[in-house]
């Protein structure tokens, strides 16, 4: 501790030099700083999806949950718990790792194991590979944007915000998923007439077979168009030119067009007349069965619900997505936009405004208080000094180990500074008693031991207070 202070003392013009160093990096780096509500409270968690089109909640749970979650992924590196869901055509397997686990490394060894997921878990090919979500931050949710169709119907609003608006706003730093709420997704439905099928003499297996070999790639693995095949290429003097179909329906009348075919392949013939598909049902566009819906008011509409990463800067992150809408907005003709309806980001501009504005007068406050305390300008600006460094250095600490600012991080410094100001005041006092009984003994020692001994004098019991 004395050659601390007596090196400090010493070398007074270098210490003077980098702790205006660090006061201009911290006000430097304050407007950059990442800012929240609340600290980072979830453990470490990674989530693992698999979609299994078609299966029950009970085959999801034989076939795809068990096999995940006791011959793949229990046991991995770090893991504390796992837990898992089983809901019709969705497998959802969540695994909690210990605190202080590093995210990527949870997220690499997690990989890693799903490498063998087909392997080693045997899963069924109805099934899709397992994926790993996005890890998302303990108050995730970040925003959320109303789309309600004006001229558009609810379907083409859903096309728009699925291939044109996510894909965008994904691509904004700091965003990690865009969920909607209310989505339809556009499809051709083969509605089936038991009454007409009966009548043309066709069963259900060959509805389903003809519409599905009818498109480009189908979902269903026991048909041949689950395989997309070539169409082959052409050798030419100078180049090879490959050949590709073009899918030519795109809308129900299209599709009613297609003749049915038997399991054999070939046409199906009622009083010499080939059948179709919209001879035996009917097709239509429409969307898939909602299990929920999304209401702005009461109209319906798209609410896109965006999370964030964790540690990302929540304002940083709202005024991209902000940005990236109004970019897309001219070319979003036939819906409006409504940004306002959940903005946390307002919330904690407008209460880190408040608390820069109470911190503002605390300082003033303060530096009075301590003016009429020493009523010396001198030992005023030493003391305020202190303080004003000591919040620098935390602002740096912060920044440098890239930690969110919240609430708590605010509780904390501002119960640190008031032992700062203590310390302060005390250390300006006794210096100064010091310095008094140093000129009035004349004993002829330096000046510098006097305020070394000075600072001993209360740095010791302060260092110990701190322990205790």
């Amino acid at each position: 501790m004395r050659w601390l202070v007596g090196s400090s003392l010493r070398f007074r013009g270098l210490v003077v030099g980098v702790a205006a160093g660090i006061v201009v990096l911290g006000v430097a780096r304050l407007p950059s700083t990442p800012v929240d509500t609340l600290p980072e409270f979830k453990r470490p968690t990674v989530e693992v999806q698999t979609e299994a089109l078609g299966l029950s909640a009970e085959e999801v749970e034989q076939f795809i949950t068990v096999p995940l979650e006791q011959d793949l992924l229990n046991g991995v590196a770090f893991l504390d718990e796992i837990r898992s869901a089983s809901l019709p055509g969705l497998s959802s397997v969540v695994m909690v790792f210990e605190p202080g686990t590093d995210i990527l490394d949870a997220r690499q060894v997690v990989a890693e194991r799903l490498t063998q997921a087909v392997a080693a878990a045997g899963l069924p090919e109805v099934a899709k590979p397992p994926q790993m979500l996005q890890p998302l931050s303990s108050t995730s949710r970040v925003a959320m944007v109303r789309l309600v169709p004006e001229e558009l119907s609810p379907i083409e609003v859903s096309v728009l915000a699925r291939w044109v608006i996510v894909p965008r706003l994904l691509g904004v730093p700091g965003v990690a998923n865009v969920a909607i709420w209310g989505f339809r997704d556009r499809q051709l439905q083969v509605l089936a007439d038991p009454a007409r099928l009966r009548e043309a003499g066709v069963t259900l297996e060959d509805v389903i077979r003809t519409a599905g070999n009818a498109l480009e790639v189908s979902p269903l693995t026991f048909l041949e168009a689950s395989t997309p095949g070539t169409g082959g290429w052409i050798d030419t003097v100078n180049q090879r030119l490959h050949i590709f179909h073009e899918q030519a329906i795109r809308t129900p009348e299209d599709l009613a067009q297609v003749p049915l075919e038997d399991a054999e392949g070939r046409a199906v013939f009622v009083d010499g007349e080939p059948v179709t598909l919209g001879d035996v049902t009917d097709v239509v566009e429409d969307h898939q069965p909602l299990i929920g819906d999304a209401y702005c008011g009461d109209r319906r509409c798209l609410l896109l619900v965006v999370e964030k990463f964790p540690g990302a800067n929540t304002p940083q992150v709202a005024r991209g997505v902000e940005e990236a809408l109004d970019v897309m907005r001219p070319g979003l003709e036939g819906m409006a936009i409504d940004t306002a309806f959940y903005r946390p980001a307002e919330y904690i501009a407008a209460s880190f405004g408040n608390l820069a504005r109470s911190l503002a007068i605390a300082g003033a406050l303060v530096v009075l208080l301590l003016g009429l305390l020493f009523l010396d300008p001198r030992r005023t600006a030493v003391a305020a000094a202190a303080v004003a460094l000591s919040l620098a250095a935390a602002w740096v600490v912060l920044f440098l180990r890239r930690d969110t600012v919240n609430l708590m991080v605010v509780a904390g410094l501002a119960a640190g500074l008031g032992a700062i100001v203590q310390d302060a005041v005390l250390d300006a006092a006794n210096i100064a008693r010091r310095l008094r009984r140093h000129h009035a003994e004349g004993t002829g020692a330096p000046v510098w031991r006097a305020i070394s001994d000075a600072c001993l004098e209360m740095r010791r019991a302060a260092v110990y207070g701190g322990l205790i």
